[in-house]
């Protein structure tokens, strides 16, 4: 899908998500990017277009879980696999942690810049008041 067709803006991020196959397979691994109707990671191997799997962030507490289905996969390494999330209430609370993703990144980014160590709650006050109001609809 090019860039022009996608429905949804998508968000750099570069936090951890645990997944789940049915198989009984999972892994850990890093969040590539996040967007109102799915995400994007690196799997540990390549997985099937339509295959279900749950996905966990856990930025928060408790963290998100979702159940999502497999849209593309990289059939080489790195294996990028694009999901959609299948519940509308999942799609609404992802709009919440593509935020929380946001304030991680820049808590990230103030400790290696600046060498202030933020808590979550001093970053997130932070990072309203300097972008919330850029933040995507």
């Amino acid at each position: 899908m090019s860039e022009t067709a996608r429905a949804y803006i998508r968000h750099p991020s570069d936090l951890p998500i645990r997944y789940r196959v049915q198989d009984g397979v999972s892994g850990d691994r890093v969040l590539k990017n996040v967007s109102r109707g799915g995400l994007c990671f690196v799997a540990d191997r390549p997985l099937l277009p339509g295959q279900r799997i749950e996905v966990e962030i856990p930025v928060a507490r408790p963290p998100f879980r979702a159940e999502a289905v497999v849209v593309w996969s990289r059939s080489q390494p790195p294996y990028e696999t694009g999901v959609r999330f299948l519940d509308e209430h999942a799609r609404y609370t992802l709009r919440l942690v593509e935020q929380i993703c946001y304030i991680e990144h820049y808590r990230r980014e103030i400790l290696k810049h600046e060498r202030r160590r933020l808590s979550g709650e001093e970053a997130a006050r932070e990072w309203i008041e300097k972008y919330a109001d850029r933040f995507p609809m």
